[in-house]
């Protein structure tokens, strides 16, 4: 089966207080999405990359390109209102009879291993859903009140999340809630049974200033 990974790269850089989309900060001089990217396709060399990013940001994605002499053949798609509709435009270029992978433009520290593991496990059972466990306690909070649970009933989800290409697509035919967080949460609401596989730790998902100092620390590793 063909694969395919749509790259949602539609967050901004406001809880960074940086007025750089977050996708386009430099991390060890050279924009996230690109490490992202690379990523993908020295994973997987034969994957087909598509890239949704708001549309008013395509010029100065390409000079970023240029000036970086990044050339990974990518399809730039235009973003929507939410990262629900944004994963919605991006399964438009991609074709039935295959494996699609969603990953969000802020993890590039996710493993070649997490990748080629998503896709092949999604192949052969239909989707995959990185997953890592958590190492602190945890309390559940329920307005003022609170109480601990067992840390070992839940999971830390990460991306690439994989899925045969007809399951996702039927998926997302839906009308958006806010409860779809993920593309596992969207899947699930159809009767889809996620499978979890082990993620990486490092797949951490650039969301601070202080994400960035650990991905600046961990990328060289």
């Amino acid at each position: 089966m063909k694969k395919y990974v749509i790259i949602v790269a539609g967050g901004s850089g406001t809880r960074m207080n940086n007025a750089v989309p977050k996708q386009f900060i430099l991390l060890q001089g050279k924009p996230i999405l690109m490490h992202t990217i690379e990523k993908f396709s020295s994973s997987i060399p034969d994957i087909h990359i598509i890239v949704v990013l708001n549309l008013q940001l395509n010029d100065e994605w390409q000079l970023l390109c240029k000036h970086h002499n990044f050339n990974i053949p990518h399809t730039l798609v235009g973003g929507g209102e939410t990262r629900f509709h944004s994963v919605k435009n991006g399964l438009n270029s991609v074709p039935e009879n295959s494996v699609v992978g969603v990953h969000d433009a802020a993890r590039p520290l996710v493993n070649t291993h997490t990748i080629s593991t998503a896709f092949k496990t999604a192949e052969e059972k239909g989707n995959a859903t990185p997953a890592i466990s958590l190492n602190e306690s945890i309390r559940q909070v329920d307005g003022e009140t609170n109480k601990a649970v067992d840390r070992n009933k839940y999971m830390i989800i990460q991306t690439p999340q994989c899925f045969h290409s007809s399951i996702l697509k039927k998926a997302f035919e839906q009308e958006y809630t806010p409860s779809f967080t993920d593309d596992a949460s969207v899947a699930e609401t159809i009767g889809v049974k996620i499978n979890l596989i082990e993620g990486n730790r490092e797949n951490i998902k650039i969301t601070t200033s202080q994400d960035l100092i650990i991905a600046e620390t961990l990328i060289g590793k």
